[in-house]
């Protein structure tokens, strides 16, 4: 009796935020990381099945990155990377394109729908809801003046195809986003899977971005667990990057973050995906679980 009654009071506590929640969307971005555990990928899937069945629109971007990288391998292309972004000529394009929008896209879909559930790619028959333009990387030359870089077929998202895709997400289907992006003369572009996030949640004003990081958010100190912080302001943001407190594959994610709430995105998350509904718990318990990013 006692274990049923806790279920009633989580049951009750998440009421609100259902009733406020209600027919927004709600942006979900994880990596390849998460697929390579189907476990973790099952619980994820679990928890965006129910945000759907009580009336949110919850939409995926996922990444692919280790998928992409293993299918390199096989065929006997090598991966290189430049200040975090893969280096992608034809023939490493051809797989990403393949790995992201066939392979993963795919498996998730068919995983949602085993969960009771319609999902629907924002990829099909070679058009993506995502409109982008190659990318040209600016880097700090050897004389210390702005060098650009040509990294090959990678874009930045200019444009999301945003009413299209609220039309199949008020049909009650779960829209998976594979980062490919695609420019007005028809080229296809690889794009960063937490870049593109931003751009989905902003363009669909989401109510929320949440990204499944495999920490649980956002250190005072960097390294260091017991500095976690579950509120952060905009300012300081700007501020721990700046003092390189935020580094690495956290960058992408904080500025995704940053971008999407200047948008008018109400809030940003960042949240250990691989604790078990780790999605339902920041979504909807007062105190939640990760770290949430709130514009000044």
């Amino acid at each position: 009796m006692e274990e049923a009654i806790k279920k009633a009071d989580t049951l009750i506590e998440a009421l609100p935020y259902i009733q406020q929640f209600t027919g927004r969307p709600v942006v979900i971005k994880f990596g390849g990381n998460a697929m390579e555990n189907a476990a973790v990928l099952d619980d994820v899937l679990e928890d965006v099945v129910f945000l759907s069945t009580v009336g949110i629109r919850p939409v995926i971007v996922h990444g692919g990155g280790p998928q992409i990288s293993a299918a390199m391998e096989q065929a006997n292309l090598s991966p290189r990377f430049v200040r975090g972004h893969r280096v992608t000529d034809a023939a490493t394009l051809e797989v990403a394109v393949r790995v992201l929008t066939g392979e993963v896209n795919e498996e998730i879909r068919r995983r949602i729908e085993a969960h009771g559930r319609r999902a629907r790619s924002t990829f099909s028959d070679g058009q993506s809801a995502l409109k982008a333009v190659k990318k040209i990387l600016t880097v700090p030359g050897q004389a210390g003046e702005p060098e650009q870089l040509d990294i090959g077929f990678v874009g930045d998202v200019v444009s999301v195809d945003a009413d299209h895709m609220l039309a199949m997400a008020a049909e009650g289907c779960v829209l998976v986003v594979p980062p490919i992006g695609k420019g007005e003369d028809g080229q296809l572009y690889n794009v960063n899977a937490d870049t593109a996030a931003g751009a989905v949640a902003a363009a669909l004003k989401a109510e929320k971005i949440v990204f499944l990081s495999n920490v649980h958010g956002i250190m005072a100190r960097a390294g260091d667990t017991d500095s976690f912080l579950s509120t952060v302001q905009e300012a300081d943001i700007q501020r721990m990057t700046q003092e390189g407190i935020i580094s690495g594959g956290m960058l992408p994610k904080v500025a995704a973050c940053i971008a999407a709430l200047e948008a008018g995105v109400r809030k940003a998350h960042i949240i250990d995906g691989r604790l078990p509904h780790s999605l339902l718990l920041e979504i909807f318990t007062d105190r939640g679980i990760g770290t949430q990013i709130l514009k000044d």
